[in-house]
């Protein structure tokens, strides 16, 4: 994207770009996301269901799963949506992964699980780049 379109507000496709705050805005508003991860050297996305604090992305996994070992001390993004009768926006962010601190661990253990099995860890994501874009409502 050039400056130009940066400061008009639109990227080179027309869609609407989200400052930071209205990302983090966004995705304090919804509880599921997908995770990109390096899984085996093959790229991975996968649901999850997430908490923000600040800048930074809560996810439950499980302990000894693929998801865990994929995250860490990685980079990895992270991507969260949503379309309504009107539109929809998506909001993209990249950053290093990291245990969970004890000042996190209360927030992140009301995380909801995905699915029925142990999931004992939690992985904190700090977004270091953050993207966004509003979403026209699709045709046809």
């Amino acid at each position: 994207m050039s400056l130009d379109q940066s400061a008009m507000g639109t990227d080179s496709t027309g869609l609407t770009v989200l400052d930071d705050a209205e990302c983090l805005r966004l995705l304090a508003s919804v509880r599921l996301g997908r995770i990109a991860v390096s899984d085996r050297a093959l790229p991975t996305v996968l649901p999850v269901y997430f908490l923000l604090t600040g800048r930074t992305v809560l996810v439950r996994v499980a302990g000894a799963g693929r998801l865990a070992a994929a995250t860490r001390t990685a980079v990895v993004a992270f991507e969260a949506d949503e379309m309504g009768p009107t539109g929809g926006w998506s909001v993209l962010g990249i950053g290093r992964t990291r245990s969970v601190r004890p000042d996190e661990r209360a927030a992140a253990s009301g995380l909801r699980k995905w699915g029925t099995g142990d999931q004992d860890r939690f992985v904190a994501i700090g977004l270091e780049l953050l993207t966004g874009r509003r979403l026209p409502l699709p045709t046809g």
